[in-house]
């Protein structure tokens, strides 16, 4: 029989997501049945999305993980198989075709293609939905055209840093704002044209004004609050605005959002496009996306940075991380 690990919500997060909300359970896991198939869990994402989720008291916390089939009576996932799953923050899951997923971003279980160059764990970043997200919502939604300006905020987590990174692909001058010395640098080492600290920048507005003196084409949120209303006064006629996240409010009550200056009047006076988009719109055109990203990976085209957390026990401290600003790139907990 064996014996699984899973995190459930203790109680609800009330501002910053706290260890103590958080509670370790044990169970044991009955006999596969046809058509079922054992997984391990070998690495797990925590991703800002998850923060919406977690008032949902005694609910196993969502998440995707690659994981290694261990016991199968199921032909399509011989045991030895690598696959990605939405199994929430569990160490060993059963899957069956009635199984529900536990994220809206989810997609089927499926079996992933070994990587000779690259670690598995690309397939919870530039190989799955923090790519995906970065690829269809630059190129889809923004559809930037070579010497335009594209900022991006949260430039130095994972779909930031992969933003930037198409964007010089396309022939863009990339902006990154950011929150530290040590992601100012690392941008630059990605070939971000001019990368901003938040922390000692002392006139956003001025410094944006200095760095694209004739506008801003295309801003990617990932943000929100009165940053966003910032650089969307610097923004270009007929800007584009992608709204991918707002981590600025993840962790506010619900009756005491941040205030940030009105943006109609900025895009009416500049005929400014915003759309929001959840990276799921594109589900049938995942394996693109992924495909894409894996060869400007292969080309050396794009780069990627993981923070990595060993052990299953360190999921709340790494989830919490991300709010903090603790990590670089994406997230990862190796088990």
């Amino acid at each position: 029989m064996v014996k699984t690990l899973r995190y459930v919500l203790k109680k609800p997060s009330v501002g910053m997501p706290r260890e103590e909300d958080f509670q370790l359970l044990e169970e044991n896991l009955p006999q596969i049945e046809l058509g079922e198939f054992l997984c391990k869990a070998i690495y797990l994402s925590v991703d800002p999305y998850m923060r919406f989720f977690t008032s949902c008291v005694g609910s196993t916390i969502v998440g995707t993980q690659v994981a290694k089939v261990i016991e199968s009576l199921n032909d399509q996932f011989p045991v030895g198989c690598h696959v990605i799953g939405d199994f929430g923050w569990r160490t060993y899951t059963i899957v069956n075709s009635l199984t529900e997923n536990l994220s809206p971003f989810c997609r089927p279980t499926y079996v992933l293609d070994e990587l000779p160059n690259h670690p598995l764990s690309l397939y919870l970043g530039s190989l799955g939905l923090t790519g995906n997200t970065a690829y269809f919502g630059l190129t889809e939604i923004c559809q930037p055209k070579a010497g335009e300006t594209i900022v991006v905020t949260g430039a130095a987590g994972a779909v930031g840093s992969h933003v930037g990174q198409i964007a010089k692909i396309k022939g863009c001058r990339v902006i990154g704002i950011t929150g530290s010395k040590e992601k100012v640098d690392w941008l630059k080492t990605l070939g971000f044209d001019h990368v901003l600290n938040y922390n000692e920048t002392n006139n956003l507005n001025a410094a944006l004004a200095e760095a694209a003196p004739y506008g801003i084409d295309c801003y990617f949120d990932n943000v929100g609050g009165e940053i966003s209303s910032i650089i969307m006064k610097n923004m270009a006629q007929y800007g584009r605005v992608v709204v991918c996240g707002s981590i600025s409010s993840y962790n506010t009550d619900s009756t005491n959002l941040p205030k940030a200056t009105l943006v109609q009047p900025l895009m009416l006076y500049k005929e400014l496009k915003l759309e929001a988009f959840l990276v799921s719109r594109f589900n049938d055109r995942w394996i693109e996306g992924i495909r894409q990203n894996l060869q400007w990976l292969d080309n050396g085209q794009l780069q990627f940075r993981e923070t990595i957390y060993n052990g299953f026990e360190s999921m709340p401290n790494a989830f919490i991380g991300l709010f903090k600003g603790e990590n670089i790139g994406k997230t990862i907990i190796q088990i």
